[in-house]
Parts: C-alpha cells; structure tokens; sequence
C-alpha cells in the first residue's frame, strides 16, 4: 500500500464506522480484561455467551477467587480451554488483589506479568480501556496487515511496529477496531469480499476476488 494510500483507507472505514467498539460485552475494565484473556482461539460470540452467565453472580476479582477453580469452570467450560483459561484467570485476580487493589494496573509491564495476559491481550486493555494508541495484532490484523500491504511482517509483533509506524495519528485509537471488523466481516482468510470492500482500490491484494455470481458463471478467477 502506497503511503499516500494510508490516510484515505482509514478516512474510508471512519466513514462507515466512525465510533467503533469491541464486540466483546464488558461494562468495568476488569470485565474487559476477563473477556480477552477468555477469548484466546474462542469467538467472540462464544466468550458473550459464558461471560452473561459469569458476570451476573462473579464481576469482581474478589468474586471470581470465591467461585474456585470448579465453579469457574462451570461458568466458562462452553470455551476451548476453559479448564488453561480458569486458572490463570483465577491467578490474575489473586496478583490483581495482592499487589493491585483489586484494580487492573494501567502499565503495559504490569499487565503483561499477569498469567494468560501477552501483549496482544495487553494491547487491547491499553487500547479499549485506558484510550492509548495500541494495535492488538490478532489473526485478522495480521491477515489484513499483510494481504494490503499496509503493515507487512512476519510475526504479530512486526506488524504491530509497522502500523505504529504508518497509521496516521489522527487514527491510531480506532484502528485496531476498524482493522479488526475488517478482517472478521470483509476480508476474511479463505475468501475475502473484494467484490463489497469500500476499501479496495487502496489494496495491494491482485487477485480481487469477483462476486459470487461471477465464479459461479466462471468468468472470474480467484
């Protein structure tokens, strides 16, 4: 993706989204933190659905020590993981409330220490919560960085440092949004929707993918 591609990508996608948000349902800072460190190789749907029947009877740090390793898990076993996930939700609260007040520290290094919490989970935290210019590289992110063009890298982290780099600041808060919705709802791994995508002309991606109707009929090609 050119640089002077950048700045009309971005306005492209405000446009059609300007105020946008996780699809993860939390309504305190350590809800959300509960949410994303749930949500590893899981939906989002999927996290909403185990975290309404969490979250009324266990929102607290101090709530979700009282459950036990047990009675997390009845809460949270409909999640890949869930037995992995529990304990280290149960240790993060136990960390939260002995060396944090109950509270989800704002710093990066902090929230990093705490178990089942990387940088990704840390990022999202930063971003969503706190409001700081933070890019959670996640499957989709990655996917999108790279298929544009506008973020190339190897790994999650290249690409992170890369969209630091080259998102203008003006829309570094939404942009882990924006780029998230993108690449769950439009272009999506094994097909992506050329055919609908108001961003493409800015898109290095050379195999556009036609419509459906076209592959049917097979005058496009993938």
């Amino acid at each position: 993706m050119k640089d002077a591609d950048i700045e009309p990508f971005f306005a492209t996608l405000k446009a059609a989204n300007p105020m946008p948000v996780s699809e993860l349902e939390y309504s305190t800072v350590f809800e959300l933190l509960t949410a994303v460190l749930l949500s590893a190789q899981a939906t989002d749907a999927g996290v909403n659905k185990a975290t309404r029947r969490l979250f009324h009877v266990a929102n607290t740090p101090q709530k979700i020590l009282a459950l036990g390793q047990q009675g997390l898990e009845d809460h949270i076993r409909t999640i890949g993981l869930y037995r992995m996930k529990a304990r280290h939700l149960l240790e993060t609260c136990r960390i939260l409330v002995e060396r944090h007040g109950g509270k989800v520290p704002r710093e990066r290094e902090a929230l990093e220490a705490l178990p089942g919490v990387g940088r990704k989970t840390a990022n999202v935290v930063l971003n969503v919560a706190f409001g700081e210019e933070a890019m959670a590289v996640d499957t989709h992110i990655f996917r999108v960085g790279n298929r544009t063009g506008l973020a190339p890298g190897r790994n999650p982290l290249e690409v992170e440092q890369r969209l630091m780099e080259r998102v203008p600041p003006a829309y570094r808060v939404d942009a882990h949004h924006w780029l998230i919705l993108h690449g769950r709802y439009v272009c999506v791994a094994r097909l992506p929707k050329c055919w609908q995508c108001a961003v493409a002309r800015y898109c290095d991606f050379q195999p556009k993918t036609p419509p459906p109707a076209l592959r049917h009929n097979g005058s496009g090609t993938r």
